[in-house]
């Protein structure tokens, strides 16, 4: 009996990737494993477009889930547990498909990401900054700093930022230099990725926008407030959830937060699409195209 290989299926937001991880689930005998920083988060479902239990087909799903807003998800917390959860499936034979378009994430479970220390002083200085200059002021000197890591993260997320700058200030080099070059990806998985054009991306995510507000994310990040959600340091920074809080807090109005949300998500997807593009071992495949499914299992199976 051969032994099971690990799929992950990656790419930009809207390209469709959680029905493709469930159809290959499904066709293998495999269970599927998430990788999408913030559908780790109970109750941030509409938001985040988590696939739903009837969508999961009786897939079995892991890392869905699993944090409350208040909580702040690592990159090394993750990389522990996404790769117990793969070594489980694989010793039971049943193929893990990893899903999920947090580039980091990714990396963390197919590559040797080591995580660097800490130091109070810097990080007690970088938050002061955050807190008198705002997330997007230090995420432009990320920028301008180490380009590559800017890519990965959002500039709304201060946390991260703050952990890219204390790296480089206590290593003296890019944050992304600690990243390991992509080697032979762990466990041998079979990196697939799924892209469509720019400008059909745009419209599938001003549609997926739109789809969103109208089904009840207001409501959704008004039970989240009641939850911790404005004390969440990883959560409150999720696409979506805040543009909904400027609005209810009235910094904004609900119209210009579905607008600010389009326009972020659409920035986000360039950033993951240039982020993906350059790992080497991705075949990447028409999210459009009528063949895919075929066309993606044929591959994985060479």
């Amino acid at each position: 009996m051969n032994s099971p290989v690990p799929v992950a299926v990656v790419g930009p937001t809207a390209t469709g990737k959680s029905d493709l991880a469930v159809r290959l689930a499904r066709e293998l005998g495999g269970e599927v494993v998430n990788a999408d920083a913030m559908q780790l988060y109970r109750g941030m479902d509409i938001g985040t477009a988590k696939i739903t239990p009837d969508e999961r087909r009786g897939v079995p799903h892991h890392l869905l889930d699993v944090l409350d807003v208040t909580e702040t998800a690592s990159v090394a917390g993750y990389q522990r547990e996404a790769r117990a959860v793969l070594e489980k499936l694989l010793d039971a034979g049943r193929p893990p498909v990893l899903v999920g378009g947090s580039g980091l994430y990714v990396q963390s479970v197919l590559d040797d990401l080591v995580f660097p220390g800490t130091d109070d002083r810097i990080r007690a200085q970088l938050e002061n900054e955050l807190t008198v200059f705002g997330a997007e002021v230090l995420h432009g000197r990320l920028a301008q700093l180490d380009p590559a890591a800017a890519l990965a993260i959002l500039p709304s997320n201060g946390r991260r930022v703050v952990r890219a700058l204390e790296v480089i200030e206590l290593t003296g080099r890019p944050f992304s230099a600690t990243l390991p070059k992509p080697g032979p990806a762990r466990y041998g998985t079979v990196l697939v990725g799924l892209d469509r054009e720019v400008s059909e991306l745009d419209s599938r995510v001003d549609a997926r926008v739109t789809r969103m507000f109208d089904a009840g994310l207001v409501e959704e990040v008004e039970r989240l407030v009641a939850d911790g959600l404005r004390e969440g340091r990883t959560a409150s920074t999720a696409l979506g959830y805040q543009q909904v809080l400027a609005a209810l807090e009235g910094r904004t109005s609900l119209a210009d937060a579905a607008t600010l949300t389009a326009q972020g998500t659409r920035r986000f997807v360039r950033r993951q699409r240039s982020w993906f593009r350059r790992d080497r071992r991705i075949t990447w495949f028409d999210a459009g195209s009528p063949t895919l499914f075929e066309d993606v299992l044929a591959h994985v199976r060479r």
